[in-house]
């Protein structure tokens, strides 16, 4: 069962058209992720969905409620940039957040209990906001979104601006949570997406220029690719390497360059006879397929 379809949906603002004409699905049970760059109109598509914004035109169906009810009953949502009533303890903003979504004090009390618990926040539930990391109140944010059993959830860039540790827990609970729920993320950091999602849509200048399973679509544009680093940066040999014949696309991230390649033995063994001959110090060597950014790349040129 899809808990939303998506047909035409497209948002303008004045001369400006933000998201144009999208078409998708989101399927019961899927953990799925809206990609693209800044700018993309990620965010404008998510506030559409989550009711925030109006469409200029296009229609947004669940089968999950019937007579057109108020679609945002079976929402959970969380801003790209959530904001707390710090004063307040982890405790009391869950229970406050419940009251507002419906729920009686009393239920609303035992929904956080068991939500700081998931969240892993049980033994913080007496501390303000205001002493929170940004990954504490991150998860935080989470939890309040799913004080009401929404049937989808839907987080916008939920660990864009965390550090490294704080992104590591969000994901990790965002895992959990895929188990339990539907969910829909954003986000521009597409290893991300590729650790958690099931299905992806890629957004390019508010159009939606591929959609599919994570697995169909890595399959579609499936590439052998090798990585090779230097010990130093070695514009010389980037632009000899990346001159082969063989080397249909390359990317540089870093000072890791990603070539992809025909014949993937063959390649092998002639960028090793070009190290060996040149005395390339090469620090790194592997061999992989394309990554979700490399498919990116590739589906928006």
């Amino acid at each position: 069962m899809n808990v939303i379809s998506v047909n035409g949906l497209s948002k303008r603002y004045r001369d400006k058209v933000a998201v144009e004409k999208l078409n998708f699905q989101l399927e019961e049970g899927k953990c799925t992720a809206l990609l693209g760059p800044n700018g993309a109109g990620k965010t404008t598509t998510i506030n559409m969905l989550a009711g925030l914004t109006r469409p200029s035109s296009g229609s947004i169906f669940t089968e999950l409620l019937p007579n057109k009810k108020d679609l945002r009953t079976l929402i959970g949502y969380l801003p790209q940039y959530p904001t707390f009533f710090e004063w307040m303890t982890a405790r009391e903003y869950m229970v406050f957040s419940g009251e507002l979504a419906g729920l009686s004090k009393t239920e609303a009390g035992e929904r956080t209990v068991e939500l700081l618990e998931l969240v892993g926040l049980a033994e913080d539930n007496n501390r303000r906001v205001g002493q929170f990391s940004g990954g504490m109140k991150q998860r935080l944010g989470i939890a309040q979104a799913l004080i009401h059993r929404p049937k989808l959830v839907m987080l916008d860039e939920p660990v864009s601006a965390l550090d490294p540790f704080g992104r590591r827990e969000v994901l990790e609970l965002m895992r959990k949570l895929k188990q339990q729920t539907t969910i829909l993320f954003s986000t521009h950091i597409l290893n991300d997406a590729e650790e958690i999602c099931d299905d992806i849509l890629f957004l390019h200048k508010g159009k939606l220029v591929e959609s599919g399973t994570l697995k169909d679509i890595k399959g579609k544009y499936k590439e052998a690719v090798l990585t090779v680093q230097f010990e130093d940066k070695e514009e010389n040999y980037t632009e000899q390497l990346t001159s082969m014949p063989f080397v249909k696309r390359h990317r540089i991230n870093g000072s890791l360059l990603h070539l992809e390649v025909e014949e993937i033995n063959f390649a092998r063994a002639q960028v090793l006879k070009a190290a060996a001959g040149s005395d390339m110090p090469i620090k790194k060597f592997e061999t992989s397929e394309s990554s979700l950014e490399d498919i990116f790349m590739k589906v928006v040129k």
